[in-house]
């Protein structure tokens, strides 16, 4: 698979077949290397990547993430190789352990501790890979990664991870401890507004429903923020590092540092300057490689 440097990040469930086929086909076009798309309550991975393959020509389709309570390794591992030969190298699975509410509330799954369920996983996956389609390579798998674990398993068992609600400096961080090889594919939220406090309220809009989830409260605490910065809606400080606004000058510095700190791939996910979920495709436009 050839990744280049710049993808797409949008939650696609709130679109229809016509405005999916659209947006792929202009992220595509603009010249973006991948389209992910996370999977939580709406389209399901492989049927949604499907989609989106027969409706584009190179672009990769890339899970951020597949949950993997939501099929079993056989499945998973199925459904990889399945577009893959179907497709060729323009699909990028990558897996999480998702978060408490939607294993156990949503799925009815019980929730096992995240690095050795992942772990074992993984496993099941390789060993499953002899009953799946066959593939004239081997196909490309990156974990959702925030704390040390994870990233090293990244690493050790997969090509290596997908950070989400990071930094440059964490991207760093991941470059250091993971070392040279391994994927580095880091999500950054952008935002084409330049007045401070407009900017900040859609910040904190995207990021309220982060704020609720551990997983993410404590990778934050680990990246040096306080129960300060984390508080109420989030602090200045907080809502400035993870949503990078301003003109787009401004924003490609932003996403030109994960590079410059060792990302291999940016997905930069579009917020929309009125808020809500729509990616805001004129910031596509406007930042397109």
């Amino acid at each position: 698979m050839k990744l280049g440097r710049w993808g797409v990040w949008c939650a696609l469930h709130g679109l229809e077949r016509e405005a999916l086929a659209a947006l792929a086909q202009r992220t595509e076009r603009l010249g973006y290397a991948a389209l992910w798309y996370p999977e939580s309550r709406g389209y399901e991975s492989f049927a949604l990547g499907g989609f989106l393959l027969g409706h584009t020509e190179r672009l990769i389709l890339a899970t951020g993430i597949a949950n993997i309570y939501a099929r079993d390794a056989v499945t998973m591992k199925q459904g990889q190789h399945s577009l893959g030969r179907l497709y060729g190298p323009r699909f990028l699975l990558g897996l999480g352990v998702s978060h408490v509410p939607s294993v156990e509330g949503l799925r009815g799954h019980t929730y096992g501790r995240p690095v050795a369920t992942m772990s074992a996983y993984l496993d099941a996956m390789a060993r499953a890979a002899e009953a799946a389609p066959p593939l004239p390579e081997p196909p490309t798998t990156v974990l959702a990664a925030l704390g040390p674990r994870m990233t090293d398993l990244g690493g050790a068992k997969a090509q290596g991870i997908h950070p989400y609600n990071i930094t440059p400096e964490r991207t760093a961080w991941a470059r250091e401890r993971l070392g040279p090889g391994p994927l580095i594919c880091s999500e950054q939220k952008v935002l084409l507004v330049t007045e401070p406090s407009r900017a900040r309220e859609v910040a904190a809009e995207a990021l309220a429903h982060y704020l609720a989830l551990p997983n993410y409260r404590n990778n934050w605490r680990r990246m040096g923020y306080t129960e300060d910065d984390l508080a109420g809606r989030g602090s200045d400080r907080f809502l400035d590092a993870m949503v990078a606004w301003g003109t787009p000058e401004q924003v490609r510095a932003r996403l030109q540092a994960h590079l410059d700190a060792g990302a291999d791939h940016v997905c930069l996910q579009p917020l929309h300057p009125d808020g809500g979920r729509a990616p805001h495709l004129e910031a596509l436009d406007a930042l397109a490689p």
